[in-house]
């Protein structure tokens, strides 16, 4: 829902519709821009609020009635743009954004819940790489649909569609943790309560001082945010990059629009089970786990950034290539500092999380202003490849002072403002016999 309309307002402003009877909007193909970025108008308000309600009153139905209103809102954006223009479909976009802002907090919130320490690298990446899954299977798709009879409502239809019966599915069989579910057996409950929240916890006063005077959490904050400016500029500028210098139209083809998530849906899944295993072993310590996923996360995007200022306008093929590996690498992310929070915090991990993913998301629309100050200061146009050797080479140093600054700062041991009890998970490592029962409950 939140990336399918990036694809399907090409069809929306279409001048030559695939089908006559489907309205389209040409008149609105100056205000294409605002309305792709007025979904992240209301995506940024209520992240912090959400992460500390989740912790308070539970993510449940936090989650699952954001999602339910969100969904009604992209099943009548066909009709809204319909009766009120472009003015309606933004609407329906910032209260999308707003509806899903609790998402990643909330997320945060159940997995530090339900995931023992030891499963929460191989399991919290699972979980958060099919984010980029979802941009792999949604793009195409809509593509596909947009450019048929069925006609761009229908994208909007379909996902808002499925989306809405999982929230009610979601309402009817989630819990907050596992002392709320019904279906949980006592084995299971007590080997996943080893070493994360519990509902006890709940009442405890976040410790904001301690929090802000932390390096551990500044060290994800700087992550979050300098890798959202690296993926920003790799997703959004890129594709410009190639249409104007290259004259290779990379947005029209929602195939090879979809190629850089898929390749972060399988570096994330990949690394996420190494890491975990050297975990397991004791090869790495977590904290080192997560330095050596972030460092991958950064390092190598910036390196295929910095070749992309020495490949030359006839090719674009290495072009595509370095676009496709260096946004893949960020799927080392997932598991790097975006689980990071529930290693130093259990506690208050949604409340991080959502005081993060605020300030990457103001640095993610950083990216696209970048470019015009860029253009201010130097002179040049977006036709000019000069223009795009600054950009790449900013995006480029950001992201390698990121990488380095985690690897200074960064921890993954939870922190003394974050202990409320004696939390251990030594039975478990030691071979505890609910080990394989929990193993065989994921499964």
């Amino acid at each position: 829902m939140r990336n399918s309309l990036s694809v399907a307002v090409i069809a929306m402003v279409s001048t030559n519709p695939p089908n006559k009877n489907i309205p389209t909007y040409p008149e609105w193909a100056d205000e294409k821009n605002v309305i792709l970025s007025s979904f992240f108008w209301g995506y940024i308000v209520f992240q912090s609020v959400a992460g500390m309600i989740a912790k308070k009153y539970g993510a449940k139905y936090l989650l699952g009635i954001g999602m339910f209103v969100n969904s009604v809102f992209c099943l009548i954006m066909p009709y809204f743009g319909s009766q009120f223009g472009y003015q309606g479909v933004i609407v329906c976009r910032v209260i999308q954004g707003l509806t899903q802002g609790p998402l990643l907090p909330c997320c945060h919130n159940l997995l530090s819940k339900w995931l023992p320490l030891q499963e929460r690298g191989k399991m919290g990446n699972f979980v958060y790489a099919c984010f980029p899954l979802g941009t792999v299977i949604s793009l195409p798709l809509a593509g596909v649909i947009s450019s048929s009879a069925a006609g761009w409502p229908t994208v909007f239809y379909l996902y808002g569609g499925i989306s809405l019966v999982w929230s009610i599915l979601w309402l009817i069989f989630g819990s907050n943790s596992p002392s709320t579910d019904r279906f949980i057996s006592e084995d299971e409950k007590m080997y996943i309560q080893t070493g994360t929240a519990t509902d006890e916890e709940k009442s405890i006063a976040t410790p904001w001082k301690a929090i802000f005077t932390s390096g551990p959490y500044y060290a994800i904050i700087i992550c979050h945010c300098g890798t959202s400016l690296g993926d920003y500029t790799m997703m959004s500028e890129t594709p410009s990059y190639m249409e104007k210098i290259m004259d290779f139209d990379l947005a029209s083809n929602s195939f090879l629009c979809a190629l850089p998530s898929l390749g972060q849906y399988v570096v994330g899944n990949l690394l996420g089970q190494i890491t975990s295993r050297l975990i397991e072993k004791g090869v790495l310590s977590v904290g080192a786990a997560r330095k050596l996923s972030n460092s991958l996360a950064t390092f190598v995007p910036a390196l295929f950034l910095f070749l992309m200022v020495f490949l030359g306008p006839d090719q674009s093929a290495l072009t595509l290539v370095s676009l496709i590996v260096g946004v893949g690498m960020l799927g080392a992310i997932y598991s790097g500092y975006l689980i990071n929070h529930m290693d130093i915090s259990p506690v208050h991990a949604g409340t991080l999380m959502g005081i993060g993913n605020s300030l990457g998301n103001i640095f993610g629309f950083v990216a696209p202003l970048s470019v015009d100050a860029i253009s201010s200061i130097s002179g040049y146009n977006e036709t000019l490849k000069e223009l795009w050797n600054i950009v790449f080479s900013v995006s480029g140093i950001v992201l390698v002072a990121t990488g380095i600054s985690y690897i200074i700062l960064g921890s993954g041991e939870e922190q003394p403002w974050s202990r409320v009890e004696d939390r251990t998970i030594s039975k478990v490592r030691k071979g505890d016999p609910l080990r394989k029962l929990s193993t065989i409950s994921f499964l």
